[in-house]
C-alpha cells in the first residue's frame, strides 16, 4: 500500500471508530485504526459457541473449504441482553438458511461496526471448539 492509500485507509476508519465506536476519543480512534491498517484487519473472538448445538455446528463447519462458509453480522437492536448485539450468523454454500452461531464481544461491537469489510470465519479445533471472525481494513 503506497502512503496516500495508507494515509487514506487510516483516516477513514479512524473517522469511522471516532464516530461508531463507544468510548473512544478521536486520537484513540486514529491509534487503533492505524494498528487496524497495519495488521491488515481485525480478529476477535465469537462468544457464545458452547451454547445449545453450537459445538455440533463448529464441528460441521469444520469440513467444509472456508471459500464454502459465509458469515454475515447482523445486528439486533430488538436482543434484550444488549440492543448494541451483533449476532454472528453462519451458512454454506449449497445450503438451506443461515445458523445463529454466536456473537460479537460487546466491548467490539463500536469497532465491528466501523469496519466495512465483510468478515471471514476460522473455525478453532479441540476438545471445546470455538470460532473467531476477521474483518479486513
Amino acid at each position: 500500500m503506497k502512503n496516500r492509500e495508507l494515509r487514506s485507509a487510516v483516516c477513514a476508519l479512524g473517522n469511522r471508530l471516532a464516530a461508531k465506536a463507544a468510548g473512544l476519543s478521536r486520537s484513540e480512534a486514529f491509534i487503533r485504526a492505524w494498528a487496524i491498517v497495519k495488521a491488515g484487519g481485525f480478529e476477535t473472538a465469537v462468544r457464545g459457541v458452547s451454547f445449545g448445538s453450537r459445538q455440533e455446528a463448529l464441528r460441521r463447519l469444520a469440513a467444509y473449504k472456508a471459500a464454502q462458509v459465509r458469515v454475515y453480522l447482523v445486528p439486533e437492536p430488538e436482543n434484550p441482553a444488549d440492543p448494541n448485539a451483533i449476532a454472528v450468523m453462519v451458512g454454506v454454500q449449497w445450503g438451506r438458511g443461515l445458523y445463529r452461531l454466536g456473537y460479537v464481544p460487546a466491548g467490539v461491537t463500536g469497532m465491528v461496526r466501523a469496519m466495512k469489510a465483510r468478515p471471514r470465519i476460522k473455525i478453532l479445533s479441540g476438545d471445546i471448539m470455538g470460532a473467531r471472525i476477521t474483518l479486513g481494513a
